[in-house]
């Protein structure tokens, strides 16, 4: 029983280093400055959502899915590094996102457009990325049913936690204020910029040593 505890507990912390609630926080407020408290809380539970089912698919199928469509890591490290760094890009100068601006077209166009931006880039490649993958795979890899529950578990419970950070962060929007947040905005726009372009090294690192 203790081993269990124990284990469940390692592979918790292992989540936890590479997702990170706490320093995802203000990269999800800065991501929804311009939405409202309750679309902030549908697109933190749809991102989280998403990332739990992806994650689990991977645990249950990974060797199977980067077989079935011929993929790599490196590639999938590559691709997201360049689509964390295009969002991180238009984050910094001060424009809201591509991949979930409003249109104008009406009400529930704009509530669509909102909430995208907890597919890409929340839940994937932020949440549910390369490092997240490879961690879950290789967590439940060797252990049997046993390992795969346990690391489902674990990663369950942490993103209920990350679902009580990214809505505890509200208040830090009412403390920070419009000026606030646009400036939090930017410095995260930087951040997912060079973590876009420490992803996208790592692909290629990846890919280079793959091929030789």
């Amino acid at each position: 029983m203790h081993e269990t505890t124990g284990h469940i507990l390692t592979v918790f912390m292992g989540f936890f280093a590479i997702m990170n609630p706490i320093a995802n926080t203000p990269v999800f407020l800065g991501l929804t400055a311009d939405d409202s408290t309750a679309i902030r809380r549908r697109i933190a539970f749809k991102a989280l959502l998403i990332t739990f089912v992806v994650i689990v698919a991977f645990i249950l199928l990974g060797k199977v899915i980067f077989s079935l469509f011929d993929i790599t890591l490196p590639a999938f490290q590559i691709t997201g590094g360049i689509l964390v760094f295009m969002i991180g890009l238009q984050m910094l100068h001060g424009q809201p996102s591509q991949v979930h601006s409003p249109v104008a077209t009406g009400k529930q166009e704009n509530l669509q457009g909102a909430l995208s931006v907890a597919v890409t880039p929340l839940a994937m490649p932020i949440l549910g990325g390369p490092g997240t993958i490879a961690a879950a795979m290789n967590f439940s890899s060797g252990g049997g049913m046993t390992g795969m529950v346990i690391t489902i578990v674990a990663f369950g419970l942490l993103c209920l936690l990350t679902y009580v950070f990214f809505v505890s962060g509200e208040r830090l929007v009412r403390v920070l204020g419009d000026e606030g947040l646009m400036m939090v905005t930017r410095l995260m726009g930087l951040i997912l910029a060079v973590i876009g372009t420490q992803m996208f090294i790592t692909g290629v690192a990846g890919a280079i040593k793959a091929s030789g």
